[in-house]
């Protein structure tokens, strides 16, 4: 199997910076699609605006000039003469070009005109001339160091050396019913576009193949879990487990109420629960799968709870404990971090039966985890965990019911076609009481307005987050603000009187779990932050979430953020913090559900932001568009449903790989 360092050209430097955007295969290469397209037309110099592309053909006026500079670099620079007279052509690292352009040689030059200096900067020179009078030039993501061209290159380099490796995953009889054209001429024609028209097609193609993959999994995982859909039927004492209910500090809102309504009738019924809580930000779900274990205690059964962080973990355990502090329920706590001679113990416990309920993390799915008798199963932000992961924590009963927990709202006709197999519970009302979280639009330079908001907050000795789109400048736009550069800003006005803090998902586990825990303990003030805390503990003490380039997040995202704070009695409030899009963030000013928001979201800008950020998984396309593509999906769903169901494909290659991708054997 290639791998990155064979493909011609990309050097030790290259694939660290390639690793940096994500790009650490072969495949990744080939499918790192270009963002969008510049249409080059053929111009003349006296129709092109300065700074603008153009495409011109013309005589080499002059014999070109070669500098050379340190680090390998060259530029050449030449007069061109066109039909609207002459101007300076530069071009760099086209050394090798220097013969070819003798005097009276025509060419095509493809570059950006500066007006006033009457000088081309050329991308790229052609000499024999360009057939169309269009040129469509794609556009790549990149990071600092690596230029489009050198992008574009590295892709048309592993695509001819190593094609045969590309593997298509829409079967033949597919490809001829849509009249696809097959994988690698796509990939050609996406990065090499010659026409608005087969541009088209192949992008509608690798749309269709990305989401039939995609769709593949998700109704084998439907397939999976009717054949061992047998459950136990579960005897609830209806009466206890309304005592317990009654001794909640608070009253149900009547969502939560219908929701354990709906989870303690799966567990009456002798098939396996398979149910999605979906509840907004602050909805009160964790609560409810509280009752349901209780539930489940009372019918005689086991229950785990798997949480995404240590932290959110020992939350969970502290609040479920507190719950049932009158109660002689064995309760554990399992995370990464539990002492060694403390896990034998638990292991132990958990295997006769002793401990009733636990709570952990990806250690309560080791292989040396066994249970005597578990009849529920929790995943706590379900679209945190991947595939394996939940389905390993599934297979450790006999038949265990499924609740599923996720705080992230989907708009409906997705949910049911992407979570078609499950039930769904949803959460949208808020727990009487909370208070309304008021949120700010302002500009950058209502920066001194926001400053003195938050040295009101913390003269109140309150806490706040400050949220960034980026770790370190450098990373992308450099416009952006970084977490780095902030925490200097924070340091300059608050340093002197407050502690700060960052964290951020290049942090190891261990790091980060333990500046949240200094933040919980209010031994940090003011704590600057990437997304990385979208989902995380209940700070009751964070009063203020400021977010710096909002503009750059989805209103979805920027919902579980403003999340984060609210969680008290305080007054909370957030600030979007933007210098363009205005408009689209006072969505944020105006209403609190994220059911509405989520719609609006995949309005404006597709699903992408309905599923977090990069962290998602599962919900993560490189082409494909929830919004744009939803009739595609559509499509995808029922012809991948079709070709899994039908034998005579069994043995087919494109299905055992996609199996094979699904279960990880």
């Amino acid at each position: 199997m290639a791998e990155l360092k064979d493909v011609k050209g990309i050097g030790p430097k290259s694939l660290f910076l390639l690793e940096k955007m994500g790009i650490t295969t072969i495949d990744d290469l080939v499918m790192h699609y270009p963002f969008r397209y510049e249409l080059l037309k053929r111009g003349n110099l006296e129709e092109t605006k300065d700074g603008e592309q153009i495409i011109i053909d013309g005589k080499v006026e002059s014999m070109p000039i070669l500098m050379r500079f340190k680090s390998n670099l060259n530029k050449m620079n030449f007069r061109l003469l066109t039909q609207n007279g002459g101007v300076g052509i530069s071009i760099f690292n086209r050394a090798f070009l220097k013969s070819h352009l003798t005097v009276g040689t025509t060419i095509t030059v493809i570059g950006k005109l500066d007006k006033k200096k009457n000088i081309i900067t050329a991308s790229d020179i052609k000499f024999e001339g360009l057939t169309s009078k269009v040129k469509i030039e794609p556009v790549y993501h990149l990071t600092n160091g690596i230029t489009n061209k050198n992008i574009h290159n590295y892709i048309n380099m592993a695509m001819l050396m190593f094609s045969k490796e590309i593997f298509d995953y829409i079967p033949e009889y597919i490809q001829k019913e849509y009249n696809f054209p097959n994988k690698k001429t796509s990939l050609n024609i996406i990065h090499n576009p010659s026409t608005a028209d087969k541009l088209k097609q192949v992008t509608k193609r690798l749309k269709y193949e990305e989401l039939f993959a995609f769709m593949f999994k998700i109704n084998y995982l439907k397939n999976e879990r009717k054949k061992n859909n047998k459950g136990i039927r579960k005897e609830v004492d209806r009466e206890e487990l309304n005592k317990l209910i009654k001794k909640i500090p608070f009253e149900l809102t009547n969502d939560q109420n219908k929701a354990v309504d709906d989870i303690l009738k799966d567990l009456e019924k002798d098939y396996r629960m398979n149910r999605l809580l979906q509840g907004d930000v602050g909805s009160g779900k964790t609560i409810v799968s509280f009752i349901a274990m209780y539930a489940n205690y009372l019918a005689g059964f086991q229950s785990a709870l798997m949480a995404p962080t240590e932290i959110l973990a020992t939350q969970h355990y502290n609040n479920l404990r507190e719950l049932l502090k009158e109660t002689d329920i064995n309760v554990e706590l399992l995370i990464g971090s539990t002492p060694k001679k403390e896990k034998e113990r638990i292991h132990k416990e958990l295997e006769e039966g002793t401990i009733n309920m636990v709570i952990g993390t990806h250690a309560l799915i080791q292989e040396e985890v066994n249970y005597n008798n578990l009849g529920l199963v929790i995943t706590d932000e379900q679209h945190r965990f991947g595939v394996n992961q939940r389905e390993n924590l599934k297979n450790k009963g006999i038949t265990p019911d499924i609740l599923y927990m996720s705080a992230t709202p989907i708009p409906r006709t997705y949910a049911l076609t992407l979570y078609g197999d499950m039930d769904m519970s949803i959460i949208k009302e808020k727990p009487k009481g909370r208070k309304k979280i008021k949120t700010y639009v302002k500009s950058n330079d209502e920066i001194k307005d926001v400053l003195q908001m938050m040295y009101d907050e913390l003269e109140s000795n309150h806490q706040i987050y400050v949220i960034a789109p980026l770790i370190e400048e450098g990373e992308g736009k450099t416009d952006l603000q970084s977490v780095m550069n902030l925490k200097d800003q924070m340091m300059l006005a608050f340093g002197k009187k407050y502690k700060i803090d960052i964290i951020h998902g290049k942090m190891a586990g261990g790091a980060k779990e333990l500046i949240m825990q200094e933040f919980l303990q209010n031994n940090i003030q003011i704590l600057i932050s990437t997304t990385v805390i979208e989902v995380g503990v209940d700070v009751k003490n964070a009063t203020t979430m400021v977010i710096f380039d909002a503009n750059r997040f989805g209103l979805s995202t920027l919902h579980q953020l403003r999340g984060r704070v609210g969680r008290g009695e305080d007054e909370s409030k957030c600030i979007l913090i933007s210098k363009v899009d205005t408009k689209r963030l006072e969505i944020m000013e105006q209403t609190e559900d994220g059911f509405v928001i989520s719609e609006e979201d995949l309005k404006l800008r597709g699903h992408g932001d309905l599923f977090g950020t990069k962290q998602s998984g599962d919900m993560e396309f490189k082409i494909a568009n929830l919004k744009e593509d939803y009739k595609i999906l559509l499509k995808a769903r029922d012809d991948s449903k079709e070709y899994l169901e039908n034998k005579d494909y069994d043995k087919d290659e494109i299905k055992k790989k996609l199996i094979k991708g699904i279960i990880g054997s």
